[in-house]
């Protein structure tokens, strides 16, 4: 029997504001772990979606007055932006080399 990716799954969210995509919804929407998803606030409802590869974005706007590449390089831009605040994360929460060794 397959289920509905329709009914409701109650999902847990931790004390961090932390919650599971289900399986069956990451699959049937692409979304790889670990992976990104666009979140945001529609119609008094929480909007969960993947974001798109670079390569789903090839073709975005094609038909608009956009330079080529103007979109892709954005999305780069982005994500080159979330990585440098994940690594000036990790530094800060990693221990600090100890001077007596």
């Amino acid at each position: 029997m397959s289920s509905s990716t329709r009914d409701p799954e109650v999902v847990r969210v931790s004390q961090k504001g932390q919650a599971t995509i289900p399986k069956t919804l990451r699959k049937k929407f692409g979304i790889d772990t670990p992976g990104e998803v666009f979140i945001y606030e529609e119609d008094e409802r929480i909007i969960v979606e993947p974001v798109p590869s670079l390569e789903e974005l090839g073709g975005i706007h094609a038909d608009t007055d956009h330079e080529h590449g103007d979109v892709l390089d954005r999305v780069r831009e982005l994500k080159h932006e979330e990585r440098r605040r994940e690594d000036a994360r990790a530094d800060r929460l990693r221990p600090a080399d100890s001077e007596d060794e």
